[in-house]
């Protein structure tokens, strides 16, 4: 028995030697490291590294000629099989990139490192010192090394762990789900390929995110085929990439400037010059595979036309600022006749599985297929929202809660803008491989008896008529709407919209022109490839909006957020019909577009003030009569705005463009009041800004 315990207790020592002596972790193991014991296998390796890239490395001529003394940062991997793989490379010179990367390929093939035995990934990140010194790196004494716990060499070592996580960038957000930032013209570059015939997409309900557009449209292809051959680092940020772009294993991150620098003249207005001074920073990326964030901050001053100006002022929220900036918001005056207003964007974006994407943040959106929305536009200022997109076999489900404000001075409380809220769901389904159609629910309400943002609306599969019926008369302002579109071929595409407000049947049937009957509908048609001539698309759309659609007897239910309409910016009232234009080749492109429309407004002038359904926010009860109800009714005003834009894209990445743009505008009442008056406008305007928003100057 004492010889059995004398036995074990051998074993037991000679198993804790063997742990303390042979370590889990192997580095790689060069030909010439054979045999080095494994406490000293790490400097080996480092030591030959450094002695192959001394004998191999060649330093370009000119870099020599110029007396450049810096470095070159390479991270590189050895994998399982023993081959070395450059994965980043930093340097002022292409040449020394490319010359590392040889290098690097050169290396022969060593034994892999181990982890517990088991064949493993190492990654290095080392600098290449230029002039070429022998980097050759000494041995530690052990003695040193093993004063350090473990902890403690992990610490040491975890801000190169970080330096080493990084990649070479790759664009993950052409796969992502962030947002495709919505202009009408960029979106026109990949519209037909979303409406093939067979394909299973949903066009209805807008931003895209880039990984529903990139199963129909190949993000990295075309940039590709956009880009300019330019080695230095300047050329490669100005033309190409964005200015900061950073990609480690499980993260990516980019930084733009954001510029909108215009200036330009309206014939008509007593002032020299029109201008717009917007700076700013978009910042984007991704933690992981499911979370993405965006977010973008714009400071900014301008002097528009002298009719956008009028308009803006119109607009005007309660208190001491003079103006809304159409689809921006609130302006604060800048020196005698010009605005200052900041803008800011931002959402978080999270995919948990392929058939949800949650979005929170600050922003718009947008339903349908034509150049307008009756049913949701982007048209106002931003505003929180939050969304979830549902996809699943042929049907997209879109769920919108958003934040609105009424900032008049009629409904002021203590200081403060009175907040009201909207919820809506967007149901689209492709009916077979030409037509899709989508049914939509949108409901308005305040926070009457301090109810605040009303659970019952929570629900995202429940008809809001009927919780609006349950809360009381008043609690809310229900809208529904329908959407459809119908593919005729590759190149035609059909649309439509319907909204209904309010409806009375019997009314109808008595063919008396009720002003019950509220609604709306647009008809229109998209042709891509127009004429056989690639990448023109030319659109015909007309829009018909009966009077007092979108307004309530309770003003804050009205359908508009800071004193514009969430759907048509003209408000209601009125047919339009829009004929555009739009091509591009390679780097350049051209839009034309053109606007007619008759619209009813108001007199208020003192014998005559009443509503005649063209501004929304006036209650409806203010009508003249009840009956006899017609489309432009009132103040008869016929408008024709024509616009004429050409450019050329500079950086692809950031979409930044120059341009030039004319517009010409006709607004004719058939009498003239204060706030109603014949105006004819010609502007012409210059610049360079970053296409990431529609800005809407067709009222």
């Amino acid at each position: 028995m004492k010889q059995f315990i004398v036995c074990v207790l051998l074993i037991i020592q000679y198993s804790g030697y063997s742990q303390n002596k042979f370590l889990p972790e192997k580095p790689p193991v060069f030909n010439q490291c054979e045999g080095v014991a494994i406490d000293s296998l790490q400097a080996c390796f480092d030591k030959n590294v450094f002695d192959f890239i001394y004998n191999n490395f060649k330093v370009p001529q000119h870099v020599y000629d110029e007396n450049y003394e810096g470095e070159v940062v390479v991270l590189f991997e050895v994998d399982t099989l023993g081959h070395f793989r450059v994965i980043y490379t930093d340097a002022i010179y292409p040449e020394l990139k490319d010359e590392a990367i040889r290098v690097f390929s050169k290396f022969p093939k060593v034994e892999p490192a181990a982890y517990n035995t088991r064949k493993t990934f190492k990654q290095y990140s080392i600098p290449i010192k230029i002039p070429l010194v022998n980097q050759s790196v000494v041995t530690q004494d052990l003695a040193v090394v093993n004063k350090k716990s473990k902890l403690e060499e992990q610490a040491t070592r975890e801000f190169d762990s970080v330096i080493a996580d990084r990649r070479v960038f790759e664009n993950k957000e052409y796969t992502s789900q962030l947002n495709i930032p919505f202009s009408h013209n960029e979106y026109a570059r990949f519209g037909r390929e979303m409406n093939l015939v067979g394909t299973n997409s949903h066009t209805g309900s807008k931003p895209f995110t880039y990984a529903e557009v990139s199963q129909y449209y190949d993000f990295k292809v075309e940039k590709e085929k956009l880009k300019k051959e330019k080695s230095s680092w300047g050329g490669r940020k100005l033309w190409n990439e964005h200015l900061v772009q950073l990609q480690g294993k499980d993260y990516w991150f980019t930084i733009d400037p954001v510029l909108d620098m215009q200036v330009g003249k309206d014939a008509d207005a007593d002032f020299n010059t029109t201008f717009n001074n917007t700076r700013g920073v978009m910042i984007q990326g991704g933690l992981g595979k499911n979370f993405n964030f965006y977010t973008t901050f714009l400071e900014s001053q301008g002097r528009f036309a002298d009719y956008v100006n009028r308009y803006a002022e119109s607009l005007k929220a309660f208190g001491p600022d003079p103006a809304i900036i159409p689809g921006r918001g609130i302006g604060k005056r800048f020196k005698s006749d010009a605005y200052d207003y900041p803008v800011a964007e931002a959402y978080l974006s999270y995919t948990p599985s392929k058939y949800f994407n949650f979005q929170f943040g600050q922003g718009k959106t947008f339903i349908g297929d034509g150049y307008r929305s009756l049913v949701l536009s982007d048209a106002a200022s931003p505003h929180p929202f939050f969304k979830i997109n549902t996809n699943f076999w042929k049907i997209k489900y879109t769920n919108t809660w958003m934040w609105l404000k009424d900032v008049r001075p009629e409904v002021e409380q203590d200081k403060a803008f009175l907040t009201k809220y909207i919820a809506n769901h967007y149901l689209s389904w492709n009916v077979s491989k030409r037509v899709n159609i989508g049914l939509f629910e949108s409901v308005i309400w305040e926070n009457s008896n301090n109810r605040g943002f009303d659970i019952s609306y929570l629900n995202p599969i429940i008809f809001y008529r009927a919780i609006e019926f349950q809360n009381g008369q008043g609690a809310g302002n229900a809208i529904l709407g329908a959407t459809a579109k119908y593919k005729w071929n590759d190149n035609i595409n059909l649309y439509g919209q319907f909204v209904l407000d309010e409806f009375s049947l019997s009314d109808v049937k008595a063919g008396e022109k009720s002003w019950k009957n509220k609604y709306a509908y647009q008809l229109g048609i998209k042709y891509y490839n127009a004429f056989k001539v690639d990448n023109l698309m030319l659109q015909l759309e007309y829009n018909r909006i009966r009077p007092y659609t979108y307004s309530h007897n309770t003003i804050v239910l009205n359908y508009a957020h800071a004193n514009e309409s969430k759907a048509h910016p003209w408000g209601g009232n009125f047919n339009e019909t829009i004929l555009i234009g739009r091509y591009h080749y390679k780097r350049w492109f051209a839009n034309a577009k053109m606007i007619y429309g008759v619209k009813g407004f108001d007199f208020n002038e003192g014998t005559d003030n009443f509503s005649y359904g063209g501004d929304i926010y006036r209650d409806y009860n203010d009508r003249p009569f009840d009956t006899g109800v017609e489309v432009a009714q009132g103040l008869k005003t016929t408008i024709f705005n024509g616009n004429l834009q050409a450019g050329y894209l500079i950086n692809p990445a950031s979409n930044l463009k120059i341009f030039a743009d004319i517009t010409y505008r006709d607004f004719n009442p058939e009498a003239n009041t204060a706030a109603t008056f014949k105006n004819n406008t010609t502007w012409i305007s210059f610049g360079i800004r970053n296409d990431l928003f529609n800005w809407y100057f067709d009222f």
